[in-house]
């Protein structure tokens, strides 16, 4: 079967108000190289992925392309576009950017620099068959539903529950259409208490459709804290070992 064009909308636009300091997260230095060069570094590289949709904070486009684009030679990025008010207006804003709407959209937060090869593969497989995918990791931790007053309500079976990653996969007519029905009904779903936290969510609660869960890894960390930061040096130091 022919290989489908493949889009990667890569999201750089959070402000690292948890990492405490100036420059957002996604520009702090890793080992020598942005947060963010290595999650484009991935993509650029990989054999699924055709083009790629840079979406940035509001501002900070040209930064983008002199800076990250243009100094590590990035050509798969066809578009950079400035990110809006919230994760989902972002998201909408670089879908609007991709190039072909008959093939796989890739979402992917910037701020998770460990995202390779093989996974983007199990992916791939993935939304073929099921136009709808996410990474993601069974939880190690047993987890417990809070009540509003702070006390345990339940505890959902461990085996069930995964922490969920980026990318998240789709086909493209699928996620687009569910992101402009979004745009209409986003007062509606907010006036019922929904708060659309990620592109999984879109498509569930706007196409009432099953998402695929596709195993990530245990490293395919988002980067929020300092603390991050340190255990990402280690991750680092022992993939180049």
């Amino acid at each position: 079967m022919e290989k489908k064009y493949c889009t990667a909308v890569v999201l750089a636009g959070g402000s690292g108000k948890r990492m405490g300091t100036k420059v957002h997260k996604q520009y702090l230095m890793l080992k020598g190289y942005p947060v963010l060069y290595y999650s484009l570094k991935a993509f650029q590289d990989s054999a699924w992925i055709d083009e790629i949709v840079l979406v940035s904070g509001a501002g900070e486009e040209e930064y983008c392309q002199k800076e990250i684009v243009e100094k590590y030679s990035f050509s798969k990025v066809h578009k950079i576009v400035a990110g809006g008010a919230e994760r989902y207006n972002s998201v909408w804003n670089g879908l609007q950017q991709i190039t072909e709407k008959d093939g796989f959209v890739y979402i992917h937060d910037g701020a998770r620099p460990f995202v390779d090869e093989p996974m983007l593969e199990r992916v791939y497989a993935d939304v073929c068959k099921y136009e709808a995918c996410v990474v993601g990791m069974p939880v190690k931790d047993t987890i417990k539903i809070a009540d509003t007053d702070g006390f345990i309500k339940e505890t959902p079976k461990r085996s069930l529950v995964w922490q969920i990653q980026t990318p998240q996969v789709f086909s493209a007519s699928l996620i687009c259409y569910a992101y402009e029905e979004l745009g209409r009904r986003e007062k509606e779903l907010l006036d019922r208490g929904i708060q659309i936290t990620d592109d999984a969510m879109v498509v569930e609660e706007i196409c009432g459709r099953k998402v695929r869960l596709t195993e990530g890894s245990y490293e395919n960390m988002k980067l929020t804290t300092p603390e991050d930061l340190e255990i990402a040096e280690t991750f680092l130091r022992r993939k180049n070992r």
